[in-house]
């Protein structure tokens, strides 16, 4: 008879098989990068978006460029705070505070408020399946 290796993972349905329901090896990880990667894009298209609307005829004031400026450092700090519990709370008040720019500094902004609101219900909805495994 041959004795089971010390590094054999466990065949599910075996005694002391973890159960992942995602099958990723770090979970929390993963979820961290989803929500990190869709912060930095949203500072990439934020900055990138400055040209834009100037060229739609909207004469852009320094605090309006700003403003603009302010919310995509925001974003990328905070992808880099992913790992700190708040993270995801702070993602979800930028993704607010990007649909009220639409108000106050122009529509567009409001647009990409939408589009990167629902891609950030889209992440916590996919961290929220991963992590309640």
């Amino acid at each position: 008879m041959t004795e089971p290796e010390e590094n054999a993972m466990p065949v599910e349905g075996e005694a002391g098989a973890a159960t992942r329901r995602s099958g990723l090896k770090n979970p929390e990880a993963a979820v961290r990068g989803l929500g990190a990667g869709t912060l930095a894009l949203e500072a990439i298209v934020l900055l990138l978006a400055i040209q834009p609307i100037r060229i739609l005829g909207v004469n852009l004031s320094g605090w309006q460029i700003g403003v603009v400026i302010g919310l995509a450092v925001i974003a990328a700090v905070l992808a880099g705070c992913m790992r700190r519990p708040w993270g995801w709370n702070a993602g979800s008040a930028l993704q607010v505070l990007l649909l009220a720019s639409g108000l106050v500094v122009h529509w567009s902004l409001g647009a990409l408020g939408v589009i990167f609101g629902l891609a950030w219900v889209y992440a916590s909805y996919v961290r929220k399946s991963i992590l309640s495994s």
